[in-house]
């Protein structure tokens, strides 16, 4: 644990909403909604500012925090196991992937960090809502490849696309 990073939860404040206004939300859920008509999976995508002190003191890290919200937001919770959590932890300045147990057995961790980089590139830009429908396109690719609809299928939609500000 290092005072920088205290200091960066302590003051982020709502930098969520500075990056991800109200438009940029909606065309996100709209690319979600879109790509879910492509596959049998699921995506979500949480924003959160900052930790509480306690967390950040108990050294709770983005990918700890992530694992955390795929269970609290029931991403898990899907007929084929195949839901996909983009978490995004502004400040420590980290994106996160974190899939169910049947999209993440035949995809594995080496294409979700990849989609991860290709996310904080567009980040570092300041291209936040163009870097998490990167992220989305790319998981969409990968479960429309391993969990495709049938011809005349519906996703059923078993978890919102509306993105999330924890």
């Amino acid at each position: 644990m290092t005072m920088p990073r205290i200091l960066r939860h302590l003051f982020a404040g709502h930098a969520a909403r500075r990056f991800f206004p109200t438009a940029s939300m909606q065309r996100i859920q709209q690319t979600i909604a879109a790509s879910e008509n492509t596959h049998g999976g699921q995506v979500v995508f949480a924003v959160e500012n900052a930790l509480p002190p306690r967390a950040v003191f108990a050294r709770v890290d983005a990918a700890l925090r992530a694992r955390d919200v795929f269970g609290l937001l029931r991403v898990w919770d899907t007929t084929h196991n195949s839901g996909v959590l983009i978490y995004l932890l502004l400040a420590d300045r980290r994106v996160e992937i974190v899939a169910d147990r049947a999209i993440h057995a035949v995809v594995g961790n080496t294409a979700w960090e990849f989609i991860c980089g290709e996310m904080q590139q567009r980040f570092v830009l300041g291209e936040f809502e163009q870097g998490v429908i990167v992220g989305i396109e790319a998981i969409s690719s990968l479960l429309a490849k391993y969990f495709p609809l049938a011809a005349g299928e519906k996703n059923p939609n078993e978890l919102s696309d509306h993105p999330i500000i924890l």
